[in-house]
């Protein structure tokens, strides 16, 4: 199964990616998304030179030759570029297998529970609880996640005083029943993370995510030994010994990893089976409707230490325009706040050719 051709489809904020081998057989997959005209130069530049060619079956043994090849770029847009390769050889596999790519990885297909993602902090408090008051009523998600704090804000809210309304607000609109997460992108200093992280335990909030610079380790660390609840982590991290340094230190009590961002499925079943062995569940990140979530939904039906709900977005057009038609037929149904594999082999899902025909397409082929 040598690879024969690599093709990149992408506007500046998706990237598709579809792998041609000898014998004609075809995959599909994604880079990251944000930047993907940027990431798919670096693919063909970069991911495609070390593997046109060779092998797609070993799918390990090539993310890894790739890695070795281009040593001295272990960073963020060459991981984000393996991703397209990675996807598109699971997906290649799967419908040449007949078989759904969590099959492949040792799952089983299942429904997966869901919570809904909300990305926004320029909404009020009442506001951000009618809406996700609106999906729970709609949709049937019992877990709900909200942003507090300021993205790297250096303790400094939204605006002032919105975190101390939003999350007595949230809890008293959903009632008891509703599981509460939160969302900090880096804001706090350990000390007011801390002090953050105490009201959000009495309002019976349970997942703290990314409470201090996520860089900071030995910051997170010490919050999530101040703290009850769940200190959360990991999405941005792409580099695998940073990833083993991470749990080896327990800096939080969920891991997070993001499939695109960390280079595709088989680098992140490694980081899933990293946690799992230090006893810690796996709950990634997946913030927008690409086939990131996809991929996601695939990997928890297929890691053996799943946490207890898939990320969903919630944002339409008017926060995420590029998100509307990628694909012929959504494969995010939601049905009592779950959401169930395609039946198709591979990832079952299929890329839109009016969306296709539209996006600049390059090509590295082997000769």
């Amino acid at each position: 199964m040598k690879i024969q051709r690599i093709e990149t489809f992408c506007n500046e904020f998706v990237g598709f990616v579809r792998v041609t081998t000898e014998d004609g057989a075809q995959g599909w997959g994604q880079v990251s998304t944000y930047n993907a005209d940027i990431t798919a130069q670096v693919l063909h530049r970069q991911v495609a030179p070390w593997s046109l060619g060779q092998s797609g079956t070993d799918i390990d043994a090539l993310m890894d030759r790739i890695s070795e090849r281009e040593h001295k770029f272990p960073s963020s847009y060459l991981y984000r570029a393996m991703c397209g390769l990675d996807t598109a050889l699971w997906d290649l596999r799967g419908r040449r297998e007949g078989k759904r790519v969590a099959e492949l990885l040792g799952g089983t297909a299942r429904p997966i529970r869901a919570y809904a993602s909300s990305m926004k902090r320029d909404i009020t408090p009442a506001d951000e609880a009618k809406r996700l008051l609106a999906l729970r009523d709609q949709f049937g998600f019992d877990a709900f996640k909200f942003r507090v704090g300021s993205e790297c804000g250096h303790d400094v809210d939204e605006w002032p005083g919105r975190t101390e309304e939003i999350v007595p607000t949230m809890r008293r609109a959903m009632g008891d029943s509703v599981e509460l997460m939160v969302d900090a992108n880096s804001c706090y200093s350990p000390q007011r993370a801390i002090e953050v992280g105490k009201m959000l335990q009495d309002n019976g909030v349970c997942h703290f995510e990314e409470p201090c610079p996520y860089w900071e380790l030995e910051q997170t660390r010490a919050v999530r030994e101040a703290l009850d609840l769940d200190v959360t982590g990991g999405e941005q991290d792409c580099y695998l010994p940073m990833w083993k340094h991470m749990i080896e230190m327990h800096a939080v009590d969920i891991v997070q990893p993001d499939v695109c961002y960390l280079g595709g499925m088989a680098r992140s079943m490694r980081v899933a089976k990293m946690a799992h062995a230090a006893g810690l569940p796996c709950t990634p990140h997946s913030a927008n409707l690409s086939m990131v979530t996809l991929f996601t939904m695939h990997l928890l039906c297929a890691v053996p230490n799943p946490g207890k709900y898939l990320e969903l977005s919630i944002e339409g057009p008017d926060y995420y325009p590029w998100q509307e038609g990628l694909f012929v037929k959504s494969p995010y149904q939601v049905v009592d706040g779950k959401l169930q594999l395609p039946d198709a082999p591979g990832w079952g899902v299929e890329i839109s050719p009016a969306w296709l025909e539209h996006a600049t397409h390059q090509v590295s082929e082997h000769t």
